[in-house]
């Protein structure tokens, strides 16, 4: 077996600027005033679904991403709910320029409630001090339907809550930015820049806010160059609300074979932790969240997320991009 040559000694300075950034990483994580309080949900496996909270993000890489994930709420509650997740992205060229499209689909039940979103996006690519940012937009179709007849009411005849099945829908706008460069990745989005206001018939309404996002990665080689040590971070405000992840990673890799775990941390939230890895070409991930605050450690959020990679060569320069053995 071939193994890859051995990376050569980090400088000083490299050190230095790695304990740096996971200083920033671990200030950021206990900057929190709240749990979870904003309506857009928080997936475990931010770092993966970046197009989720982030249209700058499609198109980051020069394959067609298709990602999946379906996450359980709090386990041992009744009407629990979850949440799910689909997308796919893709990078093209378009004479000198690079772009990205993307579409997704979310769906989040809770309770008597459930919420969907179904999204376009779009994302321009430009050099920018050695590495690429992209410059994202998204048209949202939002749905909000609130299922009175399940509620449990001692006076069926209470006027504030619906006696049937209510739903409506909206249109929405949001934007993102997303650069890389070499081992860096950051980005940052405003979602639901119009905070609108879904009317549920002719009495009820749904407010949703808008939400801000910072993320945040950077790779860290270790002495084995077959070991990667990967930290991140997720930041999330919606004006009233703030919530901080701060995650790690122990990533190995070689040649197609992929595996990694780490642990999430959100203050005065939960304690996540997750193990994945690449299997036949395909990504498989699972994690559990544990709440640290409120309903306790035992009735926490299980998270399976599954992706898969397909090389379209739609970024590369040539007219012949796909040849014939019969003409070699």
């Amino acid at each position: 077996m071939n193994l890859p040559p051995v990376a050569p000694k980090t400088s000083r300075r490299s050190t230095l600027h790695r304990a740096a950034w996971l200083c920033v990483c671990l200030l950021a994580g206990l900057w929190t005033q709240s749990g979870r309080a904003q309506q857009a949900p928080a997936f475990a496996h931010y770092w993966d679904m970046l197009p989720q909270l982030n249209a700058g993000a499609v198109g980051r890489n020069d394959e067609l991403n298709i990602t999946a994930a379906y996450q359980t709420h709090a386990t041992g509650f009744e009407d629990a709910g979850g949440t799910m997740y689909a997308g796919a992205d893709m990078a093209f060229m378009l004479g000198r320029t690079r772009h990205g499209v993307g579409l997704l689909f979310e769906k989040d039940e809770i309770g008597l409630f459930a919420h969907q979103r179904f999204s376009v996006q779009y994302a321009y690519h430009q050099k920018l001090f050695g590495g690429r940012l992209g410059i994202g937009v998204e048209v949202d179709m939002l749905n909000e339907k609130v299922d009175g007849s399940k509620a449990d009411l001692g006076d069926g005849n209470d006027p504030a809550f619906p006696s049937s099945e209510m739903s409506g829908s909206k249109f929405d706008v949001s934007v993102g930015l997303y650069y890389t460069r070499g081992p860096l990745q950051a980005g940052i989005s405003a979602m639901h820049l119009t905070a609108p206001t879904v009317l549920l018939g002719e009495t009820n309404e749904i407010k949703v806010k808008s939400l801000y996002n910072f993320t945040a990665a950077y790779n860290i080689r270790t002495r084995n160059p077959l070991f990667k040590i990967v930290p991140s971070t997720m930041l999330r405000y919606d004006g009233a609300d703030f919530r901080a992840d701060v995650t790690a990673r122990l990533l190995y890799s070689h040649e197609k074979k992929r595996l990694y775990g780490g642990l999430s941390y959100s203050p005065m939230h939960s304690v996540t932790l997750f193990v994945g890895g690449r299997f036949h070409g395909i990504d498989l991930s699972y994690s559990y969240e544990a709440f640290t605050e409120g309903i306790g450690l035992e009735s926490g959020q299980h998270e399976v997320t599954i992706g898969y990679r397909l090389d379209l060569n739609l970024t590369k320069k040539g007219k012949n991009l796909h040849r014939s053995v019969r003409f070699l």
